[in-house]
């Protein structure tokens, strides 16, 4: 007899988040991935300023599609005293509060950690800032691509001709992903302790940790990585090469076996093997030109296909260069089912990617992306708000 799923296993976790564009919904929807009860708070009168970043998914942005699933959203003004009241109601039945607002304006609203924990002992707060809660940038504002050229990522991309913006929100993601784990671990040390941690996570903190290799080889080495396109700045052979059929294979020489299978298998040229000029990795990077040169003519006497089966045969991990449509695709994806179908304001439904941690036994939550304020009235009525009284909120534009 087959076993039944387990429950979800953040199933009787509430969240209540203040929360707008990335870092902070990415990091509440994974909480909602697994079965925790996420109360997103958006404004009054358009919500979560994210739903407006474009109109591509039916209607609805593909930013806010991503991020807001499995979500119950609720419109409050929290600049007025019945907003802030209900906000209060909220905190009290909730486990965890996460909030990216504005620098300084958690803590003039009397959300900031230590405020909470004085009225909500057993609550763990999350703030997601931009520079930190303290130190000399605290009150400046940050977005994704401002990080990216603060932590001089965008140093380190593109190629001879410029750098060049990574193309998705890493910044946010990273800060996204660091509030998820530090929420887990803050749930784990107060079952285990009885003590609820605050946690405080920065875009430009969590990005400084995603740049760490390249900050040691610059200043231990004395001079930064260069940027050098679809090329690796300290392994060679690592990158893309164009075959004869003007496709793009690439691929990665990590160690030493896989160089002698390279020059033998592929390459057809065993006595590089020990040539002083590519013997070691260093070596290597030292003379890359000339052992592109090498790689890119084999390469033009064989079509894609080609290339790809003995690189593969010789055991040299390597990819097409996939555009977003050939990603779409991938038979990893639909080999593995990992697609599954999500509704969306209007009626509509999209197709959305598992999460991709499996835990077995038990199934993510893959609910539908909320329309602004579309659980206010549920969420009052739960407080005890009669119909009357929610007209009258509404009336005030409290909510």
């Amino acid at each position: 007899m087959t076993a039944l799923p387990a429950a979800p296993p953040l199933s009787g976790i509430t969240v209540v988040s203040v929360e707008q564009a990335v870092a902070a919904p990415f990091a509440t929807r994974q909480l909602a991935d697994l079965g925790a009860r996420v109360i997103k708070v958006e404004r009054p009168g358009g919500g979560d300023f994210a739903r407006r970043y474009d109109t591509t998914v039916h209607g609805e942005s593909s930013y806010f599609v991503w991020l807001n699933r499995s979500k119950e959203s609720v419109t409050l003004d929290l600049k007025t005293d019945a907003g802030r009241a209900i906000l209060e109601q909220l905190l009290a039945g909730a486990d965890v509060f996460v909030q990216n607002l504005a620098p300084g304006a958690a803590v003039r609203m009397g959300l900031g950690a230590e405020a909470l924990a004085e009225r909500f002992p057993s609550l763990v707060p999350c703030s997601i800032s931009g520079y930190g809660s303290t130190g000399p940038w605290s009150d400046r504002k940050a977005y994704d691509l401002l990080v990216q050229c603060q932590t001089g990522l965008v140093s380190l991309t593109g190629n001879e001709h410029g750098g060049a913006r990574v193309g998705v929100s890493i910044a946010d993601i990273a800060a996204g992903m660091y509030a998820y784990s530090g929420i887990l671990t803050a749930l784990f040390t107060r079952a285990t302790t009885g003590v609820a941690r605050a946690v405080e996570v920065s875009l430009f903190e969590a990005l400084a940790e995603w740049v760490s290799q390249p900050a040691y080889y610059t200043r231990y080495g004395g001079t930064q990585p260069p940027r050098l396109g679809t090329q690796h700045a300290t392994i060679a052979p690592y990158g893309a090469f164009t075959a004869a059929d003007g496709r793009a294979v690439l691929f990665s020489v990590q160690n030493e076996r896989e160089w002698a299978a390279l020059c033998e298998r592929f390459l057809g040229r065993p006595g590089l093997v020990t040539d002083p000029r590519f013997a070691t990795g260093s070596a290597r990077v030292a003379h890359r030109e000339q052992l592109n040169a090498l790689v890119a003519e084999r390469f033009g006497e064989l079509d894609s296909d080609e290339v790809t089966k003995l690189l593969d045969a010789a055991g040299i991990a390597n990819a097409g260069v996939n555009d977003m449509t050939d990603f779409l695709a991938h038979p990893v994806l639909s080999g593995r089912d990992r697609w599954r179908d999500v509704p969306i304001p209007g009626g509509a439904a999209v197709s959305a990617l598992l999460p991709p941690v499996d835990l077995a036994g038990t199934a993510p939550r893959m609910d539908a992306v909320p329309a602004a304020g579309q659980h206010t009235d549920a969420i009052l009525a739960g407080l005890g708000y009669g119909p009357a009284d929610i007209e009258g909120l509404k009336a005030e534009h409290d909510i």
